[in-house]
């Protein structure tokens, strides 16, 4: 292992500008990657805080006592697809009005009786949110004879639903798209730095080494190349992510496994195809 660390050393010393060469490619690569993932990333987050505002209104009846009201809200609760109700008073109802529709504060007023009904709000997991698990909820809760209607902005929720199935289907098009193009950048660079070495390997098979032994430093070599180009990845992708969210609009920047991943990438596939060119030489010479 020690002489596969040095020889792998030696080789960056040897061929400075071509180990810088390799390391580039493999990072603008990486970067037009890691591009993509951080727009997808932001777009997820974004029909994500979205979907965080489905819910069910549960309109009630006026003449609902506090029992019958305990009542619905225990059994609403235990919904399993159910996170958190709220209940919305008449009075909290006609307050909410006038301060969202200040243009009709004038009528609000004027009314002798709140015509607004009292309400429940019912929030749903993140795995019960599409169209079908929402419309079924708010069916079981109109069947309560104290609930009027129970709405939930059907048109809404699936135009939401079809955004986010179109986001994803565009996302794993793409994405799998620019990973191809990214391994076969990098598959080309590490082939032609390997090519360059050829008479180093003929050299080396003429000597009787073993094809382990000449093997490792090559590994090692396009491994450290494949992280180098990771780490130049990402660091051009976090100078964009912040002339983006200083100049544009606001975005979130990647999380650990993502940012991890980004320069695993690098490695692995500098290893991967530093393995896959000498095998190739070794097997033609």
């Amino acid at each position: 292992m020690g002489y596969s660390i040095r020889e792998a050393l030696a080789a960056f010393r040897r061929a400075p500008g071509l180990a810088a060469l390799s390391a580039a490619s493999i990072g603008f690569s990486l970067f037009v990657f890691g591009i993509f993932a951080l727009a997808a990333y932001n777009v997820r987050l974004t029909l994500r805080q979205a979907e965080e505002r489905v819910e069910i209104v549960a309109y009630l009846v006026d003449d609902l006592d506090a029992g019958q009201l305990e009542v619905l809200q225990n059994e609403v609760r235990a919904f399993p697809e159910v996170t958190e109700i709220r209940f919305v008073s008449k009075f909290e109802a006609m307050r909410n009005a006038v301060r969202d529709l200040p243009e009709f504060r004038d009528v609000f007023t004027d009314l002798d009786v709140n015509p607004l009904p009292a309400s429940l709000e019912v929030r749903l997991r993140p795995e019960y949110r599409d169209p079908e698990s929402v419309a079924r909820v708010a069916e079981r809760i109109a069947l309560y004879p104290f609930v009027e209607e129970a709405r939930y902005g059907q048109d809404w929720v699936e135009k939401l639903d079809r955004l986010r199935r179109i986001a994803g289907a565009v996302a794993s098009i793409l994405g799998t798209a620019f990973a191809l193009v990214a391994v076969i950048i990098i598959g080309t660079t590490i082939r032609i730095a390997v090519f360059a070495r050829r008479d180093e390997i003929a050299i080396m098979q003429l000597v009787g080494a073993a094809d382990g032994l000449i093997r490792r430093p090559f590994l090692l070599e396009g491994l450290l190349t494949g992280l180098a180009g990771g780490l130049l990845a990402l660091g051009l992708s976090f100078l964009a992510y912040l002339a983006v969210d200083r100049s544009l609009i606001h975005i979130a920047w990647l999380p650990r496994t993502w940012v991890a991943a980004q320069v695993a990438a690098g490695a692995v596939l500098g290893w991967l195809s530093s393995g896959a060119a000498v095998r190739r030489h070794l097997r033609a010479l």
